[in-house]
């Protein structure tokens, strides 16, 4: 029998996924933005949720204020381009939430750079934080899904690249070789009934995106570029997430799935 929903889960009037509950889930960059909704998400379907943030103070505040949940999320400091620290924090989370069913790499930084600009030092820094650590963190956590017959994991790409956006090289090379990466680990980690997929968020309205990039032309591209004209939220891809890891999407594997409100 599937336990019954959350609370927190119930009262919504959006879905439940009973597979996720007591499911153990990890998210990198979990302390603001679109991952600090992940982990809200997760945690209101009774999820064991633990997560990794560069950002020590807002990962602390994100786990303090869900701390009454079910299950309590649990972070950990990590600097995802630290591949070392990373796995020994996710090797920390596991001992509080157990081994990990899902994982989604949501951890990166758009930071914009001119080619003029741009060191060879910058741009092995880009690669690190929005594609490399994606790689080591799936790795790492595939070894816990092998023993548990079977797990998700979500690689985090963007439209940046498929719009021909200009400006930050490293971030959208990085963000086009994520579904290549996703297709490749979705094939070797089949047999395990690993199911690898990717999903594509448009441009998020976070805190960070609105103090530092969205401003009046940026809202009249959006408005031009997106169908639906509405902000699109942290939660809209939270929610895509939520599917992807459950057992209802049991047989998607190497696909991308758009949330951007028909941009591309």
């Amino acid at each position: 029998m599937r336990p019954d929903p959350p609370p927190s889960c119930a009262m919504t009037s959006f879905a439940c996924y009973p597979s996720l509950a007591d499911r153990s889930v990890l998210v990198t960059g979990g302390a603001t933005g679109i991952g600090a909704s992940m982990v809200e998400a997760f945690a209101a379907q009774g999820a064991r949720v633990g997560f990794v943030d560069i950002d020590t103070v807002a990962g602390q505040t994100l786990a303090q204020r869900l701390a009454g949940m079910r299950n309590a999320p649990v972070f950990v400091q990590a600097d995802v381009t630290d591949i070392a620290g990373l796995e020994t924090a996710i090797d920390s989370l596991r001992m509080h939430c157990g081994p990990f069913a899902a994982l989604l790499n949501n951890a990166a930084n758009d930071v914009r750079h001119r080619l003029d600009d741009t060191t060879p030092e910058m741009w092995d820094a880009g690669v690190a934080v929005n594609l490399r650590h994606q790689f080591f963190a799936a790795r790492h956590v595939a070894r816990d899904m092998q023993g548990l017959g079977g797990g998700s994991i979500v690689n985090f790409g963007s439209i940046s690249w498929m719009l021909k956006q200009g400006g930050m090289p490293a971030y959208t090379a990085s963000k086009a070789a994520v579904q290549g990466l996703t297709r490749c680990l979705a094939r070797d980690l089949g047999p395990f009934q690993i199911r690898v997929n990717t999903l594509v968020p448009g441009w998020v309205m976070t805190e960070k995106q609105q103090r530092l990039w969205v401003d009046t032309q940026a809202l009249a591209d959006i408005a031009r570029g997106q169908c639906i004209n509405r902000p699109l939220q942290p939660e809209h891809i939270a929610r895509m997430a939520l599917f992807l890891a459950a057992d209802d999407s049991a047989m998607c594997t190497a696909q991308d799935f758009v949330v951007d409100g028909g941009w591309t």
